[in-house]
């Protein structure tokens, strides 16, 4: 089955609970674990930006990684974020963190750096060729500062064998339509925008990264599944209901957002680490109030 077939669907970037004295509250990643998986999401993205990694020691990443291996066991895919502007320190990371039990590597382009093209190329051709398990590129301009090109997309997926997906998440439906047009057919295209997802299946994506599945698994999953299957009215019927959920996530900072609903579900305390914060008290009423007025399932 290729990486495409596989990786179908909705997968979360699932966030890293914190307890009050900012240790890794491993109890209540177990539950945010369960609750995705009993949501119905097709695989787990650990060690995403969302799980607050500029913040992780590297014991801790490997500990994460080892938990959500032993938690999930044949249950779903994971895949494991190893992405960073340092391209030598990555090399490594690839050597060291626990990777037999990964499905793939989502690597996110070289943030603050702002490499050419032929950089970004260049950067994920040496990690293609270290790492042992398929690599899926990330491009995420608003977190990196650097765009990866529709060109460099389709040129990385031609020239590297170990190259086989890319998560979208740039916003801009141009370019992800000149991806989808020529990437090669079992190159996997993913989208990393929640409130694109819908638009960008109906151009052809293979599903969606998602922060919003870690607080509205069952729904958000359903929606893409819906959409995938050409069933689009439905869909746009929980994309609706979900599009101010959404609003919220990313009205401050991700994942203050996600963070702040899954307390309210019960799932997890609301703590990060800085320099990230809880959301303001005016936003978390709206949290309160969205919910109040739609029904989600908790723990």
């Amino acid at each position: 089955m290729s990486l495409r077939d596989t990786l179908r669907g909705t997968g979360v970037a699932l966030i890293t609970p914190f307890t009050h004295n900012q240790e890794v509250d491993f109890e209540a990643l177990g539950r945010v674990i369960e609750f995705v998986l009993h949501g119905g999401v097709e695989y787990l993205v650990v060690l995403g930006t969302t799980g607050e990694t500029p913040t992780l020691e590297n014991a801790e990443k490997i500990d994460i990684l080892n938990y959500t291996y032993q938690k999930v066991g044949n249950a779903v895919p994971v895949v494991v974020g190893i992405g960073g502007n340092n391209t030598k320190e990555l090399l490594n990371d690839l050597d060291t963190f626990p990777l037999k039990n990964a499905t793939a590597i989502l690597s996110s382009s070289p943030n603050y750096n702002k490499p050419s093209q032929e950089g970004i190329f260049q950067h994920y051709k040496l990690l293609a060729e270290a790492s042992p398990k398929p690599v899926i590129l990330y491009n995420v301009p608003g977190r990196t500062g650097s765009n990866i090109a529709a060109e460099t997309t389709i040129r990385l997926a031609n020239e590297s064998d170990n190259i086989l997906g890319i998560k979208e998440a740039s916003g801009n439906m141009i370019q992800c339509m000149h991806i989808l047009k020529n990437r090669p057919k079992e190159f996997l295209v993913t989208s990393g925008d929640d409130h694109l997802g819908l638009p960008l299946i109906a151009a052809g994506m293979d599903g969606v990264i998602s922060v919003a599945a870690n607080c509205f698994p069952k729904d958000f999953s359903e929606m893409v599944r819906l959409s995938l299957n050409n069933q689009f009215s439905p869909a746009k019927g929980l994309m609706y209901k979900l599009l101010q959920g959404f609003d919220l996530l990313f009205a401050e900072n991700n994942p203050a957002g996600v963070k702040a609903f899954l307390t309210e579900m019960g799932v997890i305390e609301n703590y990060l680490r800085l320099p990230l914060v809880p959301l303001s008290e005016g936003i978390y009423q709206k949290v309160r109030d969205y919910m109040s007025v739609n029904e989600f399932a908790g723990v």
